[in-house]
C-alpha cells in the first residue's frame, strides 16, 4: 500500500521538476507520484516519461490538454491510490529527511490503529535574494498529538493553513467532493477551505517539510499578477461560498467553525483589495457582481462578509481614504505571506 500519493502538475517546466521529483522519490516504494503534464510545450512530457521508465512502481504520468493548476490536482486526484494525498507544485520541493519522519509517522499511526484525516507540517518560504522563512504551527495547536479542533487556537490576520501544510487522508477528500475550477490560480484557497468539515481527527507534525520557492516573475502569486488576475480570485470566492452555506459552517464543532469563519474573511479581504487596485468601472461592477451573487446565494454569509471583513468599510470612504487601507493592506498581506 502507498501511504502518500504527490501529485506534481506541471505546465513547461522543464527547467526545474527534476529537483522536485527527485526529492519525492527519496520516499521510496511509500510514495506514489503522479506527474500531470497539463499541456505544457517544452520538454515536460519526455521528462515526466523517463521518470515514469525508470521508477514504474512509483512514477505515473497523466497526459492532458492545458486546464491550469487545479485542472492538474483533480487529474491527480484521480488516480491517487495512496492513504493521503499531497499537492507538490513543480518549481517546489520537499525536505528528505522531514519526508522520512513523515512516512515513519504514518507507520506509527498505522501500528496504533490511530490515523489522522489530516496532517499538518511546516512549510519554508524560499524566496531568492532573501533569508528563508519558516511559516509554522506551534503557536496555534499541540504537536505529536492527536487532536481536534477544538485544541487549535484562533488564527489572526492573513495567517491561514495553506494548501502546502495540507496532508489529507484521501478517501475524505474524495468524500468532500472538491473539484478545483480549471484555467483559474487561487485555487489552493478552494482546496485548504472545503474539505475542512471532513477532517475530524488532525496531526500536527513539526518539521519543515515543504519548500516553497518563490521569485519567478510569471508565478500567480507575484503580486503585479494578483492584482491583473483579479477575475480568478473572484471565482475562486464564488467558488467557496458555493462549497458550504454559512449555516453549515455555524454548525461545525466550535474550532473548526472560528477557523472556517475566519478562512471566509481573509479570502474575501483579498478579494476585495486585489479587485479595487485599480480603479475602473470593470472592477467596480466585477466585485458589485460578486457581492451580489453572494447576497443571492446565502444571504446570511452576505451578512457576515459584509459586515465583517473589515475591508468593505473602507469602500464606504472616498477613494483617497480607500487608496491609504489598500496601501497598508497590501503591505500587510505581502509581508505576512511573504509575496511581496
Amino acid at each position: 500500500m502507498k501511504l502518500i500519493t504527490f501529485t506534481v502538475p506541471c505546465y513547461n517546466s522543464q527547467g526545474y521538476m527534476k529537483k522536485c521529483i527527485d526529492s519525492l522519490l527519496t520516499g521510496g516504494d511509500d510514495v506514489e507520484i503522479v506527474i500531470v503534464n497539463d499541456g505544457s510545450h517544452d520538454d515536460t512530457p519526455l521528462i515526466a516519461a523517463d521518470y515514469a521508465e525508470k521508477y514504474p512502481n512509483i512514477v505515473k504520468v497523466v497526459d492532458k490538454e492545458n486546464g491550469g493548476h487545479g485542472s492538474g490536482i483533480n487529474a491527480g486526484l484521480k488516480q491517487a491510490t495512496g492513504l493521503y494525498f499531497k499537492v507538490i507544485d513543480s518549481d517546489d520541493w520537499v525536505n528528505p529527511d522531514a519526508l522520512a519522519k513523515l512516512i515513519q509517522t504514518i507507520k506509527d499511526h498505522i501500528q496504533a490503529d490511530e490515523l489522522p484525516d489530516l496532517y499538518i507540517t511546516n512549510f519554508v518560504y524560499c524566496k531568492v535574494g532573501e533569508k528563508e522563512y519558516v511559516s509554522s504551527y506551534e503557536t496555534k495547536m499541540p504537536e505529536g498529538k492527536m487532536i481536534a479542533w477544538d485544541k487549535i487556537k484562533r488564527f489572526k490576520y492573513a495567517h491561514m493553513l495553506l494548501m502546502h501544510a495540507l496532508m489529507y487522508r484521501l478517501d475524505k477528500l474524495k468524500e468532500s467532493k472538491v473539484v478545483l475550477p480549471e484555467h483559474t490560480f487561487y485555487v489552493d484557497n478552494l482546496y485548504a477551505y472545503q474539505p475542512m468539515p471532513y477532517t475530524r481527527k488532525i496531526f500536527y507534525l513539526n518539521v519543515n517539510l515543504y519548500c516553497y520557492y518563490i521569485g519567478r516573475s510569471d508565478q500567480s502569486v507575484n503580486s503585479k499578477n494578483i492584482v491583473a488576475r483579479y477575475d480568478q480570485q473572484i471565482r475562486v470566492m464564488r467558488h467557496m461560498v458555493d462549497a458550504h452555506k454559512l449555516s453549515e459552517v455555524n454548525s461545525q464543532p466550535k474550532g473548526l467553525k472560528r477557523y472556517m469563519r475566519h478562512t471566509l474573511n481573509c479570502v474575501m479581504i483579498t478579494t476585495v483589495f486585489f479587485t479595487g487596485a485599480e480603479n475602473t468601472p470593470e472592477r467596480k461592477k466585477a466585485l458589485a457582481e460578486l457581492w451580489e451573487y453572494i447576497k443571492a446565494h446565502d444571504k446570511k454569509m452576505y451578512k457576515f462578509l459584509r459586515w465583517h471583513s473589515y475591508t468593505t468599510f473602507a469602500y464606504m470612504f472616498d477613494w483617497r481614504v480607500r487608496s491609504k487601507v489598500m496601501w497598508w493592506f497590501y503591505k500587510h498581506y505581502c509581508n505576512t505571506l511573504h509575496l511581496g
